[in-house]
């Protein structure tokens, strides 16, 4: 190679390949936003938690700032706090946990199945005990959907149900993936997701949803989202906060949900593709049986005694960006290394935050950067 050849970088997400495809759509339904000036709770937030509704089956959907506000409120309007633990995987984005300290109660760190990424059963099972003999009430049990991919939600809810506490599913990375055929959004008391642009369904800014069948609960969080407001809007009839979706950000993603199913099935066929290209040379992530994964991220794990950052940087030298997700378990991290770990340890988690390396994925890359994706980590692992 000269040194005039230039090598184009891999868009690791492409959210520019998206907004040509919608061309002028959400062009057109921001001006609308911008012409109406109905900012916060315009009528774009009301048809979008229609839509969302619709999508994948829940009776209610509350709109929200963030995901983390989603965690969040659910916590607030079940009056966790002080002296409560909930269930939490360690492996996973510190949103998780940080709800949990943020309401005063203890996040209790359980491990995570090898092969799904996802929280482990069994340890929830011994977390429960570790939290008891720590002096904590446990009330709840956050299973994370990972990467795309929904949690085992039938044995958590089982041991929820014998536990007596509730569970909160966060479903940040994998709204629109299916669990035992069913759209994820109805298998917990309440389920969260993010807008964060970089998710598969993004906004322009930040936002989230909460998905509950659950009327009261329901009622609670709107309450919750707007300062905690009752039916007059001076007499707060409980402790809220600013948690509410602006209108601009639904009008973008009421275009994009649209598209929303079709960029799925294109995500798949590049997981598809990887997985037949690279199964034989790194261990590609399995989807359990009975479940579809979103692809938020495609995460591979790397052979033992691989160096990642030498990895990294080889695949960079050919213009193919990677990330790590995460290189720090919660339990590992500055500002949560003082909450209760399950009795054992966590060894997966750290197992897999030393030798995790996620590659690009989106809806909108095609075969030919696909194979250079693939030529690129071959060379990397034969170096």
């Amino acid at each position: 190679m000269n040194q005039h050849t230039r090598i184009d970088p891999v868009p690791f997400i492409d959210l520019n390949a998206q907004r040509q495809r919608l061309g002028t759509s959400i062009d057109e339904a921001v001006t609308r936003v911008l012409n109406h000036c109905q900012f916060i709770n315009g009528p774009e937030v009301a048809k979008l938690e229609a839509e969302l509704a619709k999508y994948c089956g829940a009776k209610h959907v509350i709109s929200c700032a963030s995901g983390t506000d989603a965690l969040m409120m659910v916590l607030m309007a079940k009056k966790i706090g002080p002296g409560d633990a909930v269930l939490c995987p360690s492996f996973t984005f510190c949103a998780t946990g940080e709800a949990v300290a943020l309401v005063g109660a203890s996040p209790v760190f359980v491990e995570v199945d090898e092969v799904t990424f996802n929280i482990s059963p069994e340890s929830v099972k011994r977390g429960i005990a570790t939290a008891k003999k720590a002096g904590l009430k446990p009330r709840a049990i956050i299973p994370v959907d990972l990467f795309g991919q929904p949690a085992d939600l039938d044995a958590i809810n089982a041991i929820a149900e014998a536990e007596g506490l509730f569970v909160l599913e966060d479903a940040a990375q994998a709204f629109g993936a299916t669990y035992k055929g069913k759209r994820i959004g109805t298998s917990a008391l309440a389920t969260t997701t993010s807008f964060f642009p970089a998710k598969p369904l993004g906004c322009f800014g930040d936002g989230g949803a909460i998905f509950t069948d659950d009327d009261q609960l329901a009622e609670d969080l709107r309450s919750i989202r707007i300062h905690g407001q009752g039916s007059d809007k001076y007499d707060n009839v409980r402790l809220g906060i600013t948690g509410r979706l602006d209108t601009i950000q639904a009008a973008v993603l009421l275009e994009k949900l649209k598209i929303f199913d079709d960029e799925i099935a294109a995500r798949n066929k590049v997981a598809d593709r990887y997985a037949r290209s690279l199964g034989n040379l790194v261990t590609v992530p399995r989807v359990a049986e009975g479940n579809t994964s979103i692809w938020a991220c495609y995460v591979i794990r790397l052979p033992k005694g691989t160096d990642r950052d030498a990895f990294a940087n080889a695949l960079k030298a050919q213009g193919v960006p990677t990330a790590i997700y995460y290189a720090k378990s919660m339990h590992m991290q500055t500002a949560y290394r003082d909450y209760p770990v399950v009795d054992g340890g966590l060894p997966v988690c750290e197992a897999l935050s030393a030798d995790v390396i996620s590659l690009p994925v989106h809806a909108y890359l095609d075969e030919a950067t696909q194979d250079r994706v693939i030529q690129a980590v071959r060379d990397a692992l034969a170096a």
